[in-house]
Order: C-alpha cells, then sequence, then structure tokens
C-alpha cells in the first residue's frame, strides 16, 4: 500500500471527514478505547492499593461459573459478542464503498500470510518474553494468571477460542481499521502508528506499566507492516499463535516452573 495520504476523504467517495472521525471514535467507545479506560482506573487502584503493584495478581480469562454448562456459556456467548465490534467495522467498510479486504482481511493470500504470521509470531514471542521477564525484575507490573488451570475438558480450548477472539479484535480494530480510516482522514503516517500503538497500550495498562510499554512497542512494530503492506492477515495470525501458545503453555506449565504465579 501506498504511503501518500488523501488530501480530503470526500474526494475518494467516502463519508465526510466528521463522519469518518465519528466512526472511529464510535468503534473505540464500544470496543477497545473502552477496554483502555477501564484498565487506567484499575491500574490507578492497584497504584492505590497499599500493597506494591508486582505483588498484585490480574486473572486472565477467569471461569466465569462453577457450573460446567453455565461456564462454557457465558465464555462463548462473552466472546461471540466481543466480536460485534468488528461486524460493525466490517459494516462501517461496505458502507463505505469498500470491504474488509481494504485493510487486507481476505484469504486471497494464505501462504504468504500464513508465512508471515508464522515468522512474526517467533519474533515477537521471543521478545515479548524478554520483556515480560525485564518488567518482572523491574517490578513493573502485576502477576499475570491465566483462566483457572486446565482443570476441565474444556478449558484448552475456550483459552484458544478467547485466542482467537483477541487476535480478531484487536488487529482489526486497531491493526487494521483506525490506521486506514486515520489515513483516510489524510493523517500522516507517523501520527497515525503513534496513536494507534498509545491506544494498544491503553487496553493493557490493567497488566502494569511493563504490559502497556510492551503493547504499546508491538503496535508501532505491526501497525508499521500494516503500512507498509496493507494487510491485516498477516498480524491476526501472528497475534492469534502468540496468545494461543501463552494461554495453553500457562496451564500446561503451571505448577511445574517456579516462575509461573
Amino acid at each position: 500500500m501506498p504511503d501518500a495520504q488523501p488530501a480530503v476523504a470526500v474526494a475518494a467517495g467516502l463519508p465526510t471527514r466528521r463522519q469518518l472521525g465519528l466512526e472511529v471514535v464510535l468503534v473505540l467507545a464500544l470496543s477497545l478505547g473502552a477496554s483502555g479506560v477501564y484498565a487506567l482506573l484499575d491500574l490507578i487502584k492497584g497504584l492505590l492499593a497499599r500493597v506494591p503493584l508486582a505483588q498484585q495478581s490480574t486473572t486472565l480469562n477467569p471461569p466465569a461459573d462453577t457450573h460446567a454448562w453455565l461456564d462454557i456459556t457465558y465464555q462463548v456467548v462473552g466472546l461471540a459478542l466481543g466480536l460485534a465490534p468488528v461486524l460493525l467495522v466490517a459494516y462501517l467498510l461496505i458502507r463505505s464503498g469498500e470491504s474488509i479486504a481494504a485493510i487486507g482481511v481476505d484469504a486471497t493470500q494464505p501462504a504468504d500470510d500464513l508465512a508471515w504470521g508464522i515468522g512474526l509470531a517467533i519474533l515477537v514471542g521471543a521478545v515479548g518474553l524478554g520483556f515480560l521477564f525485564a518488567a518482572k525484575a523491574l517490578n513493573l507490573n502485576r502477576q499475570i494468571i491465566v483462566g483457572g488451570g486446565a482443570t476441565h475438558w474444556w478449558d484448552v480450548g475456550l483459552l484458544v477460542g478467547q485466542a482467537g477472539g483477541a487476535a480478531i479484535s484487536e488487529e482489526i480494530i486497531v491493526g487494521g481499521f483506525l490506521l486506514h480510516r486515520f489515513r483516510q482522514l489524510g493523517w500522516g503516517d507517523g501520527r497515525s502508528l503513534v496513536t494507534a500503538a498509545l491506544i494498544r497500550g491503553s487496553y493493557h495498562l490493567y497488566q502494569g506499566w511493563g504490559g502497556a510499554a510492551a503493547n504499546a512497542v508491538l503496535g508501532l512494530f505491526f501497525g508499521r507492516i500494516y503500512q507498509k503492506r496493507g494487510r491485516v492477515m498477516p498480524m491476526l495470525i501472528a497475534h492469534f499463535l502468540i496468545d494461543a501458545v501463552a494461554f495453553v503453555g500457562y496451564v500446561e506449565l503451571k505448577g511445574h516452573v517456579s516462575w509461573l504465579p
């Protein structure tokens, strides 16, 4: 995708600049922007607590209920409803005469997307693990607990589903749609990249300063690749692989290694 930005969105037959800006605000308010606000409040609450942040913990994807069928139902419904903003993004792109393929979400380059996705997952996974250890050593993060442990047969499947949901939501909304709309609004790539990266970091603030910073850096990296290649699919695949390995790896390794809470 070329780096040149359109001077005026209307010239491309799109909604007005004001409408495009409103789209961005509404999508964020209904999804990851709202998550960022709650994550900030959660971090402030942690900083005001008498216990240091590094001695606190936060649980990702905890069980929803002690009854098996209700736990599964809660989590599946939550996952499905969590993807509603992605459907909104797809609708808004169609309404503006485009489609979700405009941000590179399609099956036109499966081999290339998969190769890029696997390569990015290996690179980012290795660097991310280093960030995690560094944040832990510097007492910048809460301890992160995943799920309730693989105590039931469905736990691993649900965790993989949660990894898929997170990858789809984050990469399509923040990694593609925002950067696409920012470009149509006439924003420079640098401004767009930094803004999207800060948004990505904001909804990870619940982990602590380290988690937010690491994800902001990831946003800069993934975002720049998108700006150059115009495809979300490689980052979506990479994100899914990273989270799936991290989630399942946690429940499988917990109790066998000393550094997992």
